[in-house]
């Protein structure tokens, strides 16, 4: 695969009615690199993610990419969500399938389906229904069908939250593992900040409702280099969470005496 787009964001704002979810958030992700966006609850994470994938057009502001699309991208901008979205009718294989269908002659989605399933360690359960798998299995065939269609940014949101915390500490490393081998661009939303420090190379820390770039960290590291014991990965984490906790804590307290 190539290694993907620049992904730009110019002075993008959104409200909903009279909501003011997003400030003037200007940003760019660079091709091949993972950058992961974090902030207190209902700061606006997954509203950007989605302006960033042409889901939903900013109130102000623009985005726009840079950089060519390589000729075997099916699906320049691709989600993987933190639902598995996996139909129940169709085993592992025709779940990948799927989003090759039309698209590919017969033979050539055979020969992708069956190289993305090696890619993700699926192989065994390419005949497997999602109810007989767990959830981080079901999650890793969600991560299968992103990278079927070669996409040249990967847009992730919390892709890990639904699952428990020893499923999910393994399915990092081997997010780890997918994002390096599919070097494209990567944008992830997570409020779990040992995934950020894990997985970012570029940390954007977003303040409370209405969102804006608080600040940007930079983590010069190979993610293969990384480890979770990292004594100057668990001190960035400390910082981060010494960044959000003051907005995190009247984020909870909005929430809580929201009328109902």
């Amino acid at each position: 695969m190539s290694a993907g787009i620049r992904l730009i964001l110019d002075q993008v704002s959104h409200s909903w009615k009279t909501l003011h979810v997003l400030d003037n958030v200007a940003l760019t992700a660079e091709p091949g690199e993972v950058m992961v966006v974090i902030g207190p609850s209902g700061c606006g994470k997954s509203t950007l993610l989605n302006i960033m994938g042409g889901l939903l057009a900013p109130v102000s502001g623009s985005v726009r990419t840079e950089g060519a699309v390589a000729e075997d991208c099916l699906n320049p901008l691709t989600y993987v969500f933190q639902d598995f979205s996996l139909l129940p009718w169709r085993n592992v294989r025709d779940n990948v399938a799927l989003v090759l269908e039309q698209r590919l002659s017969a033979g050539a989605a055979t020969e992708r389906v069956n190289e993305v399933l090696i890619q993700t360690g699926l192989s065994d359960f390419a005949d497997a229904w999602p109810k007989e798998l767990s959830g981080g299995m079901r999650q890793r065939v969600g991560i299968a069908r992103a990278l079927a269609v070669r996409p040249a940014c990967l847009l992730m949101d919390e892709p890990l939250s639904a699952l428990d915390a020893q499923t999910r500490d393994l399915l990092l490393e081997e997010f780890v593992t997918l994002i390096n081998r599919a070097n494209t661009t990567t944008i992830y939303v997570t409020h779990n900040l040992a995934e950020a420090v894990r997985l970012g190379q570029q940390i954007v820390v977003l303040s409370r409702r209405p969102g804006r770039v608080r600040e940007i960290f930079r983590i010069n590291r190979p993610l293969t280099g990384r480890s979770a014991d990292d004594p100057d990965l668990k001190s960035l984490e400390h910082t981060l969470w010494r960044l959000i906790r003051d907005d995190a804590a009247v984020a909870e307290r909005e929430r809580i005496d929201a009328p109902a």
